[in-house]
């Protein structure tokens, strides 16, 4: 596999630490290479609801400095990337998706969840070669240039995959699939038809989970067999990324074909200044389900596949959940408000809680810590020992996101990496930036 020599940031700490609840601090990397939000999910939309797409290949890159040939959905005219474009319509809109495939094998895309898909103005089909086998799934674009022009009207509002139809098992592992996101008629601004799904529109994000099994991607590459008995992921990814490239900034510069990062980055529920949770919408493009953990604050599911959790008669099912558990294919949609616990004057930390031994909240050569040495949200102390340095900016915490399979949460074996990010809780007033 050929290497990738690029400046990395190294986060080599032991997630029980991170999961503290006390400020710590990422080293900031650079800022975001292009127009749009640093963080947060990133919207394609269409004032026609029209999406022109092409399957091609490209490489991604991961944190140990590996790059891995992949298959993915680009617009039209751009640049690789993966996953592909984030598309956002309306519940009840007249959606066009033209494919053009730039692979040299038939590949196609399936949008489950929306019903009377059409292709090329016929109701879109299962494929089959001359002996009856099937080829695809639904209508598909023949390789080098053939095209396939899908259209639907958009169902339920909520949270879809969109992704390969033909040779699935590859295509997808290759990386052909990315997110469609169904917004409620008139309101932006929640993610179903129910009123108590409202979010805050600055605090949306997308969690894309995948996997890769490098072997299978380099026998593509060469155009040599694969046998999928010997299928064994080794990386595992956020959006196309892995930690800690998963906290890196929207279209972070060193990660050209890799645009969408995975930081969260809230506020404290405050009922005058910050009265909206945060919308977290997980995607499984997997092949097994990921049992993704939040540590620091449950989520509460919403729904899932675009279904709202509530009875026959309206009842709400929603729950609070400190595992959010996609199986392959489906996705899930939660709200989370963090609500500060502690405060110095009017509850303060009991004295029996202790802060961990300095030699456990050492980071890297030993001169930087990830803690600001305050157990309140908005407070640093810069009572330090002499020559470490405090990387908190303002007393913000930070409390790591991971697949519960820890395996999940490697780079090919390496721990602290692959399906992990973070969750960044700024004081209610804000935080400087740097």
């Amino acid at each position: 596999m050929p290497s990738l020599n690029r400046k990395r940031l190294r986060l080599v700490a032991p997630v029980a630490l991170i999961a503290a609840t006390v400020g710590v601090m990422v080293v900031p990397g650079p800022q975001s290479s292009a127009a749009g939000p640093v963080d947060g999910m990133e919207c394609e939309t269409s004032s026609s609801n029209s999406f022109s797409l092409t399957a091609s290949g490209g490489y991604a890159s991961t944190p140990d400095g590996n790059a891995i040939y992949m298959w993915s959905y680009g617009d039209t005219g751009g640049s690789f990337q993966l996953p592909g474009p984030t598309l956002c319509v309306e519940s009840g809109a007249h959606v066009t998706v033209a494919l053009r495939n730039a692979l040299p094998e038939p590949t196609s895309i399936m949008f489950p969840g929306q019903n009377n898909v059409y292709a090329n103005g016929k109701p879109a089909q299962p494929e089959t070669d001359a002996n009856g086998t099937l080829t695809s799934m639904t209508t598909s674009a023949g390789a080098n240039s053939g095209t396939v022009t899908y259209t639907f009207t958009a169902g339920n509002p909520g949270t879809y995959l969109y992704q390969s139809g033909t040779d699935v098992q590859k295509q997808q592992q290759m990386g052909l699939y990315g997110a469609l996101v169904v917004r409620p008629k008139g309101h932006a601004d929640w993610d179903n038809n129910n009123s108590s799904s409202a979010f805050s529109p600055e605090h949306e994000y997308l969690f894309l989970l995948s996997e890769v099994d490098p072997d299978a991607h380099l026998a593509v590459e060469r155009k040599r067999a694969f046998n999928w008995n010997n299928y064994t992921p080794r990386y595992f990814m956020i959006n196309g990324r892995s930690m800690p490239d998963t906290i890196a900034p929207n279209h972070a510069a060193w990660l050209p074909s890799q645009p969408y990062g995975a930081l969260i980055h809230i506020q404290p529920y405050d009922a005058a200044k910050n009265p909206k949770p945060a919308l977290i919408r997980y995607l499984n493009a997997g092949t097994t389900s990921y049992p993704f953990h939040p540590h620091g604050s449950d989520e509460q599911l919403i729904a899932r596949d675009g279904h709202p959790a509530q009875g026959p008669g309206g009842e709400d099912l929603s729950y609070s959940n400190f595992l959010i558990d996609p199986a392959p294919g489906q996705t899930i949609d939660t709200l989370m408000t963090w609500k500060q616990e502690y405060d110095p004057k009017t509850n303060p930390i009991p004295s029996d809680i202790k802060l961990p031994q300095l030699q456990d909240q050492i980071v890297g050569p030993g001169t930087e810590t990830w803690f600001s040495e305050d157990p309140y949200l908005g407070q640093t102390n810069s009572q330090l020992p002499a020559g470490v340095v405090q990387n908190n900016q303002c007393g913000e915490y930070y409390h790591v996101a991971h697949s519960h399979a820890l395996q999940q949460s490697t780079n090919f074996g390496a721990s602290f990496g692959g399906m992990m990010t973070l969750i960044r809780i700024d004081p209610l007033n804000g935080c400087p930036t740097q």
